[in-house]
């Protein structure tokens, strides 16, 4: 196995924890749709929403359309944030080991299925996400997970051959789909599973830089 030079990291789900229920109830109110009809109309727009084929506006009358409503301006205002709220949760190991990574040297970024509303909402809020060496985010060039010149986009930001990126993400088609263009990649679901995946193939030293680190300055 190629040495891993770099770690590409999947937003939702594995930088971020799980989406904020209290979030979700605030966009039924705003729209007084079901929980049925939210769903559905959300995530049916939402593959275009991320991949930039639509923008914040766009996406929710778009998705308001096909609930049979229509939402104002202030509406749309208050749905924008209530949508980036729900994917704000953290998933704090995770960024303990990010900055781990980031102390040591090593090459970090964020490849991401993520619209602009939700981008900028992001960053505006978590200070920690410029601290990557480099970000692909799906809306900015017109791609998304699992098409493979997204995961080639985020190589070549990186400044990293494929082979030598470690790619982590909890959909098993991303996982697959960043095999296929020669990265190596494991499935997130917990961060105990994870870090068992990540002794079981040898790369257990990248868990335990702080302490390497430490050892080599003297410091234990």
């Amino acid at each position: 196995m190629a040495s891993v030079k770099a770690i590409l990291f999947d937003y939702g789900m594995v930088l971020s924890g799980e989406p904020d229920p209290n979030a979700w109830t605030r966009l039924r109110t705003i729209t007084g749709l079901s929980e049925e009809v939210l769903h559905r109309e959300y995530w049916a727009h939402r593959h275009a929403y991320d991949r930039g084929d639509l923008n914040a506006e766009s996406f929710w009358h778009k998705a308001a359309a096909g609930a049979g409503i229509v939402i104002t301006p202030t509406q749309l205002a208050q749905l924008i944030a209530a949508d980036t709220d729900l994917w704000s949760t953290l998933n704090p190991p995770m960024l303990d080991w990010v900055d781990q990574l980031q102390r040591a040297g090593i090459r970090t970024g964020i490849l991401s299925n993520m619209p602009d509303a939700m981008e900028t909402g992001l960053r505006a809020r978590h200070a920690w996400i410029e601290s990557f060496d480099h970000h692909t985010w799906s809306h900015a060039v017109n791609r998304a997970k699992p098409e493979p010149e997204i995961y080639q986009h985020a190589a070549e930001g990186l400044q990293t051959q494929p082979e030598n990126i470690l790619f982590i993400d909890d959909k098993s088609e991303n996982i697959a789909a960043a095999i296929a263009t020669g990265m190596q990649a494991i499935q997130y679901s917990t961060h105990p599973a994870f870090e068992q995946e990540m002794r079981a193939r040898g790369l257990n030293y990248l868990l335990q830089l702080e302490r390497h680190t430490d050892s080599q300055n003297g410091k234990l």
